[in-house]
């Protein structure tokens, strides 16, 4: 098995605080759901910068990462199919899958 990050990219933002709850509570039934496979159930993100070797850009680029879940998965078309029950997705946003690989140990 192996982990894969889910990146929420956009989304929009609740229009009053009845419809946020509604949300949430979809998204904590989904990670809920979701059992021993959630790594880290989820991680919400501020405004994000770029750095680049030409400089730091404020504006996030083209389509900003606004949080993040792991999860644990037997296979990349496993992590998919989680993704695709994510309520996020209802929220206009789109999310990004992709293993995290393993590093070698540093030599000491």
């Amino acid at each position: 098995m192996s982990n894969y990050i889910i990146a929420y990219h956009g989304g929009n933002k609740p229009q009053n605080p009845e419809e946020g709850a509604k949300h949430m509570a979809k998204w904590k039934a989904w990670v809920d759901g979701l059992g021993a496979a959630a790594v880290n159930p989820g991680t919400p993100l501020g405004k994000s910068r770029i750095v680049s070797a030409t400089g730091v850009s404020d504006d996030g680029g083209s389509n900003a990462m606004s949080g993040f879940s792991i999860v644990e998965a037997e296979s990349m078309d496993a992590a998919l199919g989680i993704a695709k029950e994510c309520p996020f997705l209802e929220t206009g946003g789109t999310l990004e899958v992709a293993e995290i690989m393993k590093m070698p140990s540093p030599a000491t």
